[in-house]
């Protein structure tokens, strides 16, 4: 993205501190004209920023809010990315390794859950695509392919908690038994990681004999 002007740095502050805003209160801030800060607006829009709502109302037309998305409020300086490894450090200074290895298989235990209730019984082709979107969505930048020899290729581009997995490779390991847990019938290899230090994760399941 491009760097954030004054202006729109501005708006950001302005909907970060007053919520959700009209576009009456967010011209309290400005002084300049309505139709520029529309523009802004619409710019900041279009790149994820900020959302736009429609309230209607009993009479007259309808009106718009405007509020910061995920994205927008991730402009700001905060402690997501490394906040989660350094609880799991400390809870292994003052309860040891264990603990941190029952509260990843815990982890484990929620998300393999919800991947096979969200999958499914579909057939094996519809299953590996739905694992590849929900993958996606969590922020893996997935590819899905399909060799000569009858094999699945999800590539990961992206870890969406790689400094985790660095320090702890148990969040791997149990990556791989959720893919598992959704295709029993199927060998599930790990040929690269992100976090040995290839440029993408890159798991291979073959799809068994006979299944549809």
């Amino acid at each position: 993205m491009k760097k954030i002007t004054s202006t729109k740095q501005k708006l950001l502050n302005k909907l970060k501190k007053d919520g959700v805003c009209t576009i009456g209160k967010i011209m309290e801030g400005f002084t300049i004209t309505e139709i520029a800060v529309r523009k802004h607006i619409h710019e900041l829009e279009q790149q994820g920023f900020i959302k736009k709502n429609t309230v209607k109302q009993e009479l007259g037309r309808p009106y718009f809010t405007y509020e910061l998305t995920e994205k927008g409020h991730s402009t700001f300086p905060n402690q997501y990315a490394q906040l989660p490894l350094e609880l799991l450090q400390d809870l292994e200074e003052l309860q040891g390794k264990e603990a941190v290895n029952s509260l990843l298989s815990k982890r484990l235990e929620r998300e393999k859950g919800e991947m096979e209730k969200l999958v499914g019984q579909d057939n094996f082709e519809e299953k590996i695509s739905k694992v590849a979107n929900i993958q996606n969505q969590k922020g893996y930048m997935v590819e899905l392919e399909q060799s000569d020899d009858g094999k699945y290729i999800i590539t990961n581009y992206n870890c969406p908690i790689a400094n985790i997995a660095s320090t702890y490779n148990q969040v791997c390991v149990n990556e791989k038994k959720i893919f598992e847990g959704v295709f029993p019938a199927s060998e599930v290899i790990s040929e690269s990681l992100i976090t040995k230090g290839h440029n993408f994760c890159r798991w291979v399941i073959k799809k068994p004999e006979g299944m549809h």
